[in-house]
């Protein structure tokens, strides 16, 4: 099997191969170790050999939909996208210290088992609470392989989430299912990942869109765990129904997000979160479809005011992609009416209809912009310069969705 080919096997599948070799020492490498130890010894080639012939085994990949065929993503698509999770599994293995297991025991006496944070002697879950803004693969890895030890925490209870409900576990296992549409469905392409801050508070202002199902916040908070180095938690600001709903309003909580509400938001703030907003709120989330790019009133501003107040930048930031996978073909005030009847606390005026249940496998682009710092005085803006301050985030984010669409050749 060439070196490609074991980078697109799972964990789980190498440590097997490894297993039925007598590779020792398994139990404690990381992926890439794995992948390194099973490669074969290099040959002298042969002269019947044909250099341009190459064999190419079946695209089978057992984790997720990269084996499934599907409209608009081509094999090379599905061919990076392992090559990008392989990275990120990687990278993110390198925070994590196989060799060594949590010194955290119950009350019953029973050990943690999970392995620790790199220069710590404490896991993820039992740690310093780091994991609330940094998330590190409680295992070491990413993916399904991990979900039986992950399991064993959630069900027992062995640690509490943060203050704002965020549960490692379940983020963890949401992440893992989520990157399966960043990487491979929407092959999501990030640019100016250095400009979110690798510590310390910051507002992450970006434009709306997806017709009723926020995929735009699930992708900007995946962006960052995914690219940003190290990798830090977005903590998304979501509109009032997704409080509301049952098993919603708790999975929302869980995986990190947070409510909409100025106390909720200063606090994440002053505690070195990133703040992820979208400002347009329900008007920018039903825009029909001859709207989409157009980047509309960012609220009354508020955001700007709770950047001041913490004193830390606000990083505006494009997405392509969100205002195009349910095309909205029109839009109902009455059904509207009808959610306002369902909750009261709604302030939506109007609903976007689409066509397709199935979001169409849109190719993503997501550019963070220079961060606008605050005030040096630190002292509260007045009504005015918070409104130019708003409107030039505005004007920046709309510039480069200008230019993300002038340079796109195709959607997909």
């Amino acid at each position: 099997m060439m070196q490609r080919d074991l980078t697109s096997l799972t964990k789980r599948e190498l440590y097997g191969m490894a297993r039925d070799r007598d590779i020792s020492g398994r139990s404690s490498m990381s992926r890439s170790e794995l992948v390194e130890a099973l490669r074969p010894p290099p040959t002298e080639p042969h002269e019947d050999d044909n250099p341009e012939v190459e064999v190419v085994e079946d695209d089978f990949d057992v984790d997720g939909i990269g084996s499934v065929p599907l409209p608009g993503i081509s094999p090379e698509d599905r061919a990076e996208a392992r090559a990008r999770r392989t990275a990120l599994e990687d990278r993110l293995s390198q925070f994590v210290d196989q060799s060594r297991h949590c010194s955290w025991t119950s009350i019953e006496g029973h050990p943690c088992g999970l392995p620790v944070l790199a220069g710590t002697d404490r896991c993820g879950l039992h740690g310093d609470g780091s994991i609330a803004d940094r998330p590190i693969p409680l295992t070491g890895s990413l993916g399904f392989s991990s979900w039986p030890t992950l399991w064993r925490h959630l069900t027992l209870a062995t640690y509490d989430p943060d203050a704002f409900g965020l549960d490692p576990v379940v983020a963890e296992m949401t992440w893992s299912v989520l990157n399966r549409l960043y990487y491979d469905y929407f092959r999501v392409e990030v640019e100016g990942i250095e400009n979110v801050p690798s510590n310390g508070g910051a507002v992450l202002v970006a434009n709306h869109g997806g017709a009723a199902v926020p995929y735009d916040g699930a992708m900007l908070a995946l962006a960052v765990m995914n690219e940003a180095e190290p990798p830090r938690r977005v903590r998304v600001i979501g509109t009032e129904i997704f409080n509301m709903l049952p098993f919603v309003s708790h999975l929302y909580r869980k995986v990190g997000a947070a409510y909409a509400g100025r106390d909720d938001a200063r606090e994440l703030l002053k505690r070195g979160h990133l703040l992820g907003v979208f400002p347009e709120g329900e008007r920018g989330f039903m825009k029909p479809v001859w709207e989409a790019y157009r980047v509309g009133r960012l609220g009354r501003g508020g955001f700007a005011d709770l950047a001041q107040d913490a004193g830390v930048p606000i990083v505006p930031v494009a997405i392509i992609g969100s205002e195009e996978v349910h095309p909205a073909v029109m839009v109902s005030k009455r059904l509207a009416q009808l959610v306002r009847l369902i909750f009261p606390e709604q302030r939506v005026e109007e609903i976007a209809i689409a066509l397709n249940p199935i979001p169409l496998p849109i190719r993503w682009k997501i550019r963070f912009l220079p961060p606008v710092e605050p005030s040096g005085d630190g002292e509260p803006i007045d009504g005015l310069e918070q409104l130019e301050r708003v409107e030039d985030v505005r004007r920046s984010i709309q510039t480069a969705l200008d230019d993300m669409l002038a340079h796109r050749t195709t959607a997909f």
